[in-house]
């Protein structure tokens, strides 16, 4: 969609401001409030890895305050909304990419009516407080961000083939760049049901941001995998019901 600029002097002097800008509103907050716990975190800790962590705070916060991200630049990605969408955000293997799986003894049936109703994901993934079903295929999701913060973004499901697979991607504008989609497959001999997870997204403060999580232990790809065995213990101890 096409929007027209007006030529007033304010307007021109926020679209070049905007035209330097690459990370969303929300990323832009994330990094900042990020980069200073980071920072604070690294200084306290009054060594060489300590003063690494700090170096990487201020990036982050120096990040959010322009709202512009090197990193970006250099991978083509723009999450600030002046790009198309997620598809253009998030094309190719652009962002941070997350697969994990697990096989679960349960009819393959009852795990995808399970997962097709969004609203049971929270139960799945810790990091997730709420989703909310606004019509059929859009829902607004609520997560937990860093410092105790939460952040929100609304999402559309664009693939869904009963008892085989759900995918869903963030819509234009959101504040949060994201797809995903699980993969629902019949194990042989009667052994389960195989659930694949795909997650890619932009992460709060890009790959510099994705990175630093690793170092804490908190990246994406352990959580999933730790929801999943919590699912998979859940589901077929029967503390959790389908």
């Amino acid at each position: 969609m096409d929007y027209m600029v007006m030529e007033f002097p304010e307007d021109v002097r926020e679209a070049r401001v905007r035209e330097g800008r690459n990370i969303s509103g929300a990323e832009r907050w994330l990094s900042m409030t990020g980069g200073i716990g980071l920072a604070a975190y690294g200084l306290s800790r009054r060594s060489g890895p300590g003063l690494f962590l700090a170096g990487l705070g201020a990036l982050l916060f120096q990040r959010g305050v322009s709202g512009h991200c090197r990193t970006y630049e250099l991978f083509g990605l723009n999450t600030a909304g002046t790009g198309s969408d997620t598809r253009q955000a998030l094309r190719g293997s652009a962002g941070v990419i997350v697969e994990e799986s697990v096989t679960v003894n349960r009819p393959i049936e009852e795990l995808y009516r399970f997962w097709r109703n969004l609203e049971n994901l929270p139960r799945v993934m810790r990091h997730l407080k709420s989703v909310e079903r606004l019509t059929e295929t859009l829902s607004r999701w609520r997560a937990a961000g860093p410092a105790g913060t939460e952040v929100e973004w609304n999402a559309e499901i664009i693939n869904d083939v009963a008892n085989e697979v759900i995918g869903w991607r963030s819509i234009e504008s959101s504040d949060v760049v994201s797809a995903g989609s699980v993969h629902f497959d019949r194990e042989p001999f009667g052994r389960g049901t195989r659930i694949r997870v795909r997650l890619q997204y932009s992460p709060p403060g890009g790959r510099v941001g994705d990175a630093v999580a690793r170092l804490l232990g908190r990246d994406a790809a352990t959580e999933i995998r730790e929801d999943l065995q919590r699912f998979k213990h859940n589901i077929e101890t029967g503390e959790q019901t389908l």
